[in-house]
C-alpha cells in the first residue's frame, strides 16, 4: 500500500516548532536563574495575556489540566506573583491576576523571549516573517471559529 503520509504536513511542523520553542525558552529562562519552572513562566505569561480569568478558562488556554495549573499557581502565590481573587459572578471560582511582582517578572522573560524569536526568524525575511504571523492568526481565528458553542441550540459556533 502506497503511503500518502507527510511527515512535513502542517499539523507535524506546527507541533514540531512548538516543542523545540518551548525547550529553547525553557533552556534560556533556566540559565538566566530566574528561579521560575517552564511551567510557571508559561503559566505568568498566560496569565498575562488572558488578563484575569478564571482558573479553569487559563487551564483550557494553556492546554493544561486544572491540577496541573493549581500547583503552578500555588508556587507562583507563594512567591508573590500572581494572586487568586474570587470571581464576583462567582465566589466559589477563582479568577487569576498578575502582580505587581509578576509583571516584573515578565519584563526580565521578555527580552529572552525576544530574543529566541530573532534567533528563529535569522535568515527568513521581514517581510516574510511579518507575513507567516499573519497567515498563524489567520488559522487561529479560523480554528477558533470551528468551535461549538455549547449555549447555542442550532449547534452553530
Amino acid at each position: 500500500m502506497a503511503s500518502t503520509f507527510d511527515p512535513d504536513s502542517f499539523g507535524f511542523l506546527l507541533t514540531d516548532v512548538t516543542r523545540m520553542l518551548r525547550a529553547e525558552m525553557d533552556r534560556r529562562t533556566g540559565e538566566a536563574g530566574l528561579g521560575l519552572t517552564p511551567g510557571e513562566g508559561r503559566t505568568l505569561s498566560h496569565a498575562y495575556r488572558a488578563g484575569g480569568v478564571r482558573q479553569n478558562v487559563l487551564a483550557e488556554r494553556m492546554g493544561v489540566e486544572a491540577m496541573t495549573l493549581s500547583g503552578a499557581l500555588d508556587r507562583l502565590e507563594a512567591r508573590g506573583l500572581v494572586e487568586r481573587r474570587a470571581d464576583p459572578e462567582d465566589r466559589r471560582a477563582k479568577t487569576v491576576h498578575l502582580t505587581p511582582a509578576g509583571e516584573a517578572m515578565l519584563e526580565q522573560i521578555q527580552p529572552i523571549a525576544a530574543a529566541m524569536r530573532a534567533d528563529a526568524a535569522n535568515a527568513v525575511p521581514a517581510d516574510a516573517w511579518r507575513n507567516f504571523v499573519e497567515v498563524l492568526k489567520t488559522v487561529r481565528a479560523n480554528l477558533a471559529a470551528m468551535r461549538v458553542d455549547p449555549c447555542r441550540k442550532d449547534g452553530a459556533a
